[in-house]
């Protein structure tokens, strides 16, 4: 475990913030990297060409390094949004009568749009995998899992899931999902803007054909920012806008007018308009930065050491939550008990300056490293006392 690093961020210290799924505090850092951009502004003539291109390069890098593949930093593209990323892919998917997406029940909806209006346009099918029993029933979590791989099967064309559930934070096991998905000859589309930067992502060992990630959440960077990671699949697909920085030759400002065909190598071509952004991108890299210094194996670990004594305590509260085998530490649900709404329990919550979110019929708690025992303390408190039956405390 980390010890408490609430000082490397700027949190009110009467707040005890337990909501990092909805939007990540902004680190000192990060906050000083995008004060430090601004005022470089002042004096344009200090951007420069190769401005346009290292930082971009440096993001590239580090989330390579954060999915724990530093050599496929070429295949990452820099997205201003999660469903900028899935419309890119979905834009470059073949699907057609008799041909389905599988996708999860209660899914983020950026990851659900984009294949609903694909199918409607092919007569292809979005096929839904609900979860088999409510939070908190016995085996839920690996029967959610078993039935996602049961619904993959020769007609699939994509499996497009999340690591974990943004609602309740159930884990999916990606390497069997990935395995299943070469089986049958499907693309496997990952959305881990709620899990990469807080739980271990491996992507050699997963596979994706494309993962893409929101980077305001768990990369701790500012919203408007965004990676994409894409596979041999779509290596030569088409992007959603022809930008001048995606093509061959871009570097050199004084040519730009011999017009390029060609593309720029790996996955520039699928950049944003605009990718180039001098404030964002080292709010960005300051943010992937101290994830690397922490370690995202050790970000989960702290994470998962407070969700459990969060848990046990919730559940002697008559709070149902998944097994710990399938719930992410950093984000994960608690059903409350029969008669009580989740929307009263986040409102005793708020009363006592503890933040969390409301998914689904359940109360979203997602801690991160800045939590200590006494955000553990006043959650259960305020648990305890939507049920009438006084302050707990934690263990």
């Amino acid at each position: 475990m980390l010890r408490s690093q609430k000082d490397l961020f700027a949190l009110p210290p009467d707040l005890h913030y337990l909501n990092a799924a909805y939007l990540s505090p902004q680190l000192r850092a990060v906050e000083a990297a995008g004060v430090s951009a601004i005022r470089v502004l002042r004096d344009p003539t200090q951007v420069g060409a190769a401005d346009f291109f290292d930082d971009s390069d440096h993001v590239r890098a580090l989330f390579a390094d954060l999915v724990g593949s530093p050599g496929s930093a070429d295949r990452v593209a820099l997205v201003p949004a999660a469903s900028y990323g899935v419309e890119t892919v979905a834009q470059n998917v073949t699907l057609g009568p008799g041909r389905s997406v599988v996708v999860l029940g209660g899914q983020f909806p950026s990851h659900v749009y984009p294949w609903r209006r694909l199918a409607a346009e092919t007569g292809g099918e979005v096929r839904t995998v609900e979860a088999p029993a409510p939070l908190g029933a016995e085996g839920r979590g690996a029967g959610w899992s078993e039935r996602l791989l049961d619904a993959i099967d020769a007609d699939t064309a994509v499996i497009a899931v999340p690591h974990v559930h943004w609602a309740d934070g159930t884990r999916f096991d990606l390497e069997a999902v990935g395995a299943r998905a070469r089986e049958v000859g499907a693309a496997l589309v990952v959305d881990g803007t709620q899990s990469v930067g807080a739980l271990p992502f491996d992507l050699d060992a997963i596979r994706p054909d494309a993962l893409v990630c929101a980077g305001y959440k768990w990369l701790l960077g500012p919203a408007g920012t965004g990676t994409l990671y894409l596979g041999e699949r779509f290596a030569d697909g088409r992007p959603l806008e022809e930008t001048w920085l995606g093509r061959a030759g871009s570097d050199d400002f004084s040519g730009l007018t011999d017009y390029a065909d060609d593309y720029g190598p790996g996955a520039v071509r699928f950049d944003m308009g605009g990718r180039a952004n001098g404030i964002l991108l080292p709010m960005l890299i300051a943010g992937l930065q101290q994830l690397r210094a922490w370690g995202v194996g050790e970000v989960q670990a702290t994470c998962a050491a407070r969700a459990d004594v969060i848990v046990d305590g919730a559940r002697a509260l008559g709070y149902a939550a998944e097994d710990a085998a399938w719930r992410a530490g950093h984000l994960f649900g608690l059903a409350p008990p029969p008669g009580i709404e989740a929307d009263a329990v986040r409102r005793a919550l708020a009363e006592r300056n503890v933040a969390v979110s409301t998914r689904g019929g359940v109360v979203r708690v997602s801690p991160h490293v800045y939590n200590d025992g006494a955000d553990v303390d006043a959650l259960l408190g305020g648990l305890a006392a939507a049920t009438g039956r006084g302050r707990a405390v934690a263990a």
